[in-house]
């Protein structure tokens, strides 16, 4: 049975972790507020570019330049490129391991139908992979964190020169996408070939400056610039998230284990008191 001084030492590191946890809390609600805020400013930017390309693509669709543009050409998906989004620490529930159960099941589905390469943005996820023995052709660490654009265009880039050379003849990026507070949004998407959205109108008429496959050209590779910048913001909005309740939880889950301590605490000492009382009766009792 554990002493007085080990149950008090016990809950005084308990409740040095539940200030840990607390202090955590308040530095991911903050940074949550920042992330949440690029996040969602950077919806409608995309949103707006894909239907800019959508409808500069049905105005020129019985052009055959626009249709061999090689970012929209579609092959066989023999050789996959996979972009995994993980973040660099943990701390924060199930945010990585639900997100790489995705990613694995994806992996394991494309190697058995042809090649895949891995690239990992994130530390989690390049350590799952690697103990696990796939091979990781690249790593980006740190980028997560502090999302840039400049990073993303650097991603895009390789992308963008692999499927142009036929590398690769499909890229997905898998990333935990911020929904709510309290559970993100796994998602796999495709960035190349770029699926274009369907116009909103079919007699859209254009007066163009440039040719539109000169346009789409252009706009194509800054397309997958922003999916791959928005694929980061949103992964740090939803990390944070998920850290922000994951150290809420554990700060009510110290705050339990506290309770039940002290309580343990005051039984202990009772049954010391009613011990030390009855040797003093019973020595009192044997002296008479």
């Amino acid at each position: 049975m554990p002493s007085l001084i080990d149950i008090r030492r016990r809950i005084r590191s308990v409740k040095n972790m539940q200030q840990i946890t607390k202090a955590m809390k308040m530095v991911s609600a903050a940074k949550l507020r920042r992330a949440q805020e690029r996040a969602i400013a950077s919806r409608p930017y995309a949103e707006m570019m894909g239907r800019i390309l959508s409808n500069i693509a049905a105005a020129a669709s019985g052009n055959t330049e626009v249709a061999n543009l090689p970012l929209l050409r579609v092959r066989d998906e023999k050789r996959t490129q996979a972009i995994i989004v993980t973040s660099d620490t943990g701390l924060a529930g199930a945010f990585n391991s639900n997100l790489l159960k995705v990613a694995h099941k994806f992996v394991d589905e494309r190697q058995a139908s042809g090649e895949l390469r891995i690239e990992a943005v994130g530390r989690k996820g390049r350590d799952y992979f690697r103990k696990r023995g796939y091979q990781v052709a690249a790593e980006y660490i740190g980028v997560v964190d502090k999302p840039e654009i400049a990073k993303a265009r650097e991603i895009a880039a390789k992308m963008i020169d692999l499927y142009s050379r036929a590398e690769v003849d499909a890229v997905y990026i898998i990333v935990n996408e911020f929904k709510s507070v309290m559970a993100p949004n796994l998602a796999t998407r495709k960035i190349l070939p770029i699926e274009l959205p369907k116009a909103e109108s079919a007699s859209i008429d254009y007066i163009y400056e440039q040719p539109p496959e000169d346009l789409l050209a252009v706009l194509l590779p800054r397309y997958v610039e922003i999916s791959i910048y928005r694929a980061m913001l949103e992964s740090i909005s939803a990390y944070h998230a998920a850290r922000m309740t994951a150290m809420d939880a554990a700060s009510s889950n110290a705050g339990d284990v506290i309770s039940d301590l002290t309580l343990h605490l005051n039984r202990v000492r009772q049954a010391s008191i009613t011990r030390e009382i009855i040797e003093i009766v019973s020595g009192a009792a044997a002296a008479s």
